[in-house]
């Protein structure tokens, strides 16, 4: 009796702990409950996926040549730099193609010199024989290409869950797809163009001056309709000097709302890029608007001291994404690291620019490939699909086995259900994400469940025949079930794992409540059913067994 007792004991156990870890899945019984059992059980249980409470998915490819271009764009910056350190005199330093760099300059003599002094910097460049007497070309490396490209999935990769993480998405599903794609899943989204707008955006923050010496920044119009840039940028292609580009400032009136375009003629040099920044904050400016105050790291802020110096008096353009946000004209030399940037920002778009801005840029633009919104209307009709089918595939089976194997079949259900609890509570337990294809894997246990019963029951009929007694027949019939049935559930607990492994979100949550219900289910079938089996033999002598 005391091995019947310790196995009772086990049961009730596992049952009580299942909805112990059920609990917080329900709000109003979790808000029930004792200070002292909150702090213990898990804060929360099953998460419900994106087809089961709607939300976003999204499949985004990125730009990879557009992240050489950056990486080329700034080696040329650099090279510029350490050109004018060594005051080596060049006519001009360029990217020509997108992996290329072309310098020219008017004395031959310098080639050499110029030759010498960039041959280990950058290392990852090599000299082409496209050069003349007075040009040098250098072109990336294959293989650094091939990093560039890698680097820019991963850094995409790292930079969107960060911006996710602050943005506060719970149980969002971000990852690598194929060669330079990312699939981005975000259940329960509620606003989907801000959290698209906010996965979408570069943030490549830009330090550049205005070119206020060309006569072209004073023809440039004061302001223009939005929907005009295109126009400005083709009138006055053609008086654009060598190295300026136009860029334009949003402008709203704060009485109508009308949405303007200010342009402005800025020098395409980089002095300052955002991956120098520490911080990125909202803060409320005089007139109660809200700025986002950026703080930069020791680096950066030596490096805006000594632009601000030597620029006092003249207008620095702080650029994201190629949009001017402001060009304030510098009053003195600016200490300390920090800078702000104004415009006619809500707090929620202030808010989600510090968002872009701390988490990072994307080391190339991205496409969206794919998206798909599911409502939770769908979701709702999705998750009562799902309950109706498993209780209709519960029913079904429930009834096959009391009428197929009469007492012995009941006793079959009380494992199922035990089953199904402890499955739920173990989801629960683990924060599992519950999917469709997580009730189909559910519905599949259920079925798995009464399979290994139906074996036993099997092996035990065949022992009643010989003419066993029960209290025999029910020894044997487990004892000759029980390789049978590890062979079974350890083949399909393998067909899961790999389906775990290499699946992506929905075929993973398939394979999470596919995998405990093997599990769970070995439990339930042999010692679940077969301590009520002992039960009934110890307590009276059981002459007929009714199965």
């Amino acid at each position: 009796m005391k091995k019947v007792a310790g196995r009772l004991t086990l049961l009730g156990l596992v049952l009580v702990l299942s909805i112990a870890f059920f609990l917080p899945s329900h709000p109003r019984l979790h808000q029930t409950l004792p200070d002292w059992a909150k702090r213990v059980l898990p804060a929360k249980g099953i998460t419900l996926g994106l087809d089961l409470q709607g939300g976003i998915h999204l499949v985004l490819e990125v730009e990879e040549e557009r992240a050489v271009e950056i990486a080329v764009d700034r080696s040329v910056n650099a090279i510029q730099d350490l050109l004018v350190e060594k005051k080596i005199p060049v006519e001009s330093i360029k990217r020509t193609g997108s992996a290329q760099i072309t310098l020219s300059f008017q004395q031959g003599s310098l080639k050499e010199q110029i030759q010498k002094m960039l041959e280990d910097f950058p290392s990852f460049f090599e000299l082409t024989e496209a050069g003349t007497a007075n040009s040098l070309v250098y072109e990336l490396r294959e293989g650094e290409i091939k990093r560039i490209k890698d680097s820019a999935i991963n850094q995409a990769l790292e930079t969107i869950r960060n911006r996710i993480d602050q943005f506060g998405v719970a149980e969002p599903l971000i990852q690598r797809q194929g060669l330079k794609q990312v699939v981005v899943q975000l259940p329960g989204i509620t606003e989907p163009k801000r959290a698209k707008d906010l996965i979408k955006e570069t943030a490549l923050l830009e330090f550049k001056m205005l070119d206020e010496s060309s006569k072209l920044a004073l023809e440039l119009p004061q302001r223009i309709p939005r929907g005009k840039e295109e126009e400005v940028l083709r009138q006055f292609h053609a008086q654009l000097p060598e190295g300026d580009q136009i860029l334009f400032e949003k402008i709203v009136e704060k009485d109508t709302g009308r949405e303007f375009r200010t342009p402005y003629l800025v020098k395409k040099r980089v002095m300052l890029a955002g991956d120098v920044l520490s911080d990125a904050r909202v803060s409320i400016g005089q007139f109660n608007e809200p700025y986002v105050s950026v703080t930069f790291d020791a680096k950066g802020a030596r490096e805006f001291e000594r632009i601000t110096s030597e620029n006092v008096t003249k207008r620095m353009a702080i650029v994201l994404d190629n949009t001017v946000y402001s060009a304030p004209v510098i009053q003195e030399r600016i200490a300390g690291g920090r800078a702000q940037i104004s415009g006619t920002f809500t707090m929620q778009e202030a808010n989600d620019l510090a968002i872009v801005l701390r988490a990072g840029a994307l080391p190339a633009p991205l496409k969206i490939i794919q998206d798909l919104t599911v409502g939770p209307s769908l979701g709702r009709d999705s998750i009562e699909k799902g309950i109706r089918s498993t209780l209709f595939a519960g029913a079904m089976v429930v009834l096959f086995m009391m009428i197929y194997y009469r007492l012995s079949g009941v006793i079959a259900d009380f494992a199922l259900a035990l089953n199904l609890i402890c499955l739920i509570g173990s989801l629960a337990g683990l924060n599992a994400t519950l999917t469709l294809p997580g009730i189909a894997g559910i519905i599949l246990t259920i079925g798995m469940g009464v399979d290994s019963n139906v074996l036993i029951f099997e092996r035990i009929r065949e022992e009643l025949r010989q003419g066993k007694p029960v209290r025999l027949a029910v020894d044997g019939g487990y004892d000759k079930a029980l390789l049978t049935i590890i062979d079974s559930h350890v083949t399909t607990l393998i067909t899961g794992l790999v389906l775990f492994l290499f699946g992506t979100g929905p075929i993973k949550g398939f394979a999470v409540t596919l995998c405990l219900g093997i599990a769970i289910n070995l439990f339930t079938a042999l010692v679940g059913t077969k301590v009520v089996f002992d039960i009934i033999n110890q307590r009276r002598k059981v002459e007929q067994l009714s199965i």
